[in-house]
């Protein structure tokens, strides 16, 4: 543990994280859990709660795969930061709320956001942490960086300002998972952090912001991209305090200023447009499912077949709503049955159940149209077979969690390029500011 880099997995769920920097059994995702992961990663403490239940399913599934030991199972708020312990890297799948700032306190460290915004849980460990972590690892879902409505990109703008504020130049992107060969196309956005004073930082400060996103940094080296020759980088700086980025950053803005990667320090902003530059192998549905071991359950019955191609299909067709009154209604179809021959769409929390949807997906086999397998969801987040699996954990609840999580081969390749820049600077990282 001792040359370790020490982890503190926050939003835990299921594990998808600690999979893709710790491997599973010492296996790789990327391989299929066959060939060995030797990364340097070790998580000390992690934390899952989920308020909305009485059962903590996901805490549950998390203590029967890597243990009880370091792990808690409580609101994250209540958590006294003394009782966590130092770390090197914090990580997690924060999830995408209102940031705005509520208030300030006056001599105080900290600032008061919106109560169960689980960003200021984060702030607060930054905050209280005497050494702080060097390396911050997060996802979220990409409209992040448009959100909210009325002010295009303040959310991601109180984020970049917080971290400014607390000592940390940030890098992003975000990445579709199925443009780098992965078997789901899952677009998020990843958002790395750097302390001041650590060999990464100084690096950041010495590199051009261009040559940083295109080329040199920690998401460049693990997910390569290009840019069109006739683009250039938008430049901004986060000017005033969280307060008034809160109250006035791109306020009535129609467009986000956030393009899809970026970097800033010392609160200047450089952000520009990439596209994915991938020529591997990809990985498609056919891949992945079951043949002939799917149960009777997952296949679905002559008689609901209509309901099925209704609820996908294109309607245009007069509704009445609950005040009675009539409207025209019309959307557009889905792919019925799901391609085979494509990387699959992003897997919702609703995936599970029997009941006819208009979102989960639909596969048709020799046997007959069914839906997808608790083991098929998994794979295509790139978890190890029936990771989910545990007595009293329904079939409908492990879908859940795979709407919930993460595709473990992303956090793989990126903690791979994050394990070796850190190495290059083991000998060089300064004590913390």
């Amino acid at each position: 543990m001792e040359n370790k880099i020490k982890v503190l997995e926050l939003f835990a769920g299921v594990g998808g994280f600690r999979l893709g920097l710790e491997g599973w059994n010492g296996k790789s995702a990327s391989s299929n859990y066959k060939k060995p992961l030797n990364l340097n990663y070790a998580v000390v403490w992690s934390n899952q709660w989920e308020p909305s239940t009485k059962v903590q399913h996901a805490s549950t599934v998390y203590e029967s795969r890597f243990g009880k030991i370091g792990h808690a199972n409580q609101d994250i708020a209540s958590v006294e930061v003394s009782e966590m312990p130092d770390h090197d890297l914090l990580v997690g799948g924060f999830p995408c709320q209102d940031y705005s700032v509520a208030t300030t306190l006056k001599n105080s460290k900290g600032l008061i956001g919106k109560k169960g915004v689980l960003w200021w849980s984060i702030h607060k460990i930054l905050s209280e942490k005497e050494n702080k972590p060097k390396y911050i690892f997060l996802e979220n879902v990409d409209r992040l960086l448009i959100s909210p409505s009325g002010q295009r990109g303040r959310d991601f703008a109180i984020i970049l300002k917080s971290l400014n504020d607390l000592g940390y130049a940030v890098e992003w992107r975000v990445i579709n998972a199925a443009e780098f060969g992965m078997p789901q196309r899952r677009r998020r956005i990843f958002i790395l952090a750097y302390l001041q004073g650590t060999g990464i930082y100084e690096d950041i400060k010495n590199t051009s912001a261009i040559e940083w996103i295109l080329g040199d940094g920690t998401l460049a080296n693990s997910f390569p991209v290009t840019t069109e020759v006739s683009l250039s980088a938008t430049e901004l700086t986060l000017k005033g305090d969280i307060v008034s980025i809160s109250e006035n950053f791109n306020k009535n803005g129609k467009t986000g200023l956030f393009e899809n990667s970026g970097l800033m320090i010392d609160g200047n902003v450089t952000t520009i447009k990439t596209k994915p530059k991938y020529d591997g192998k990809f990985t498609i549905l056919k891949d992945l499912i079951q043949n002939g071991e799917a149960t009777e359950d997952f296949y679905i019955n002559d008689e609901d077949l209509d309901k099925w191609k209704y609820l996908k299909g294109p309607k245009k067709e007069m509704r009445t709503n609950a005040d009675g009154f009539e409207y025209n209604y019309s959307e557009g179809g889905m792919i019925f049955p799901d391609s085979l021959e494509k990387p699959s769409r992003t897997i919702i929390t609703g995936e599970g159940g029997k009941s006819a949807s208009r979102f989960k997906h639909v596969i048709q086999t020799q046997k007959g149209f069914r839906r997808l397998s608790p083991i098929e969801l998994e794979r295509l987040n790139m978890f190890p077979d029936n990771h989910t699996k545990f007595d009293g954990i329904s079939d409908t609840k492990r879908a859940f969690f795979m709407g919930n999580a993460l595709v473990v081969g992303v956090i793989e390749k990126i903690g791979i390029s994050l394990s070796e820049k850190i190495k290059v600077h083991s000998s060089s990282i300064k004590s913390n500011p």
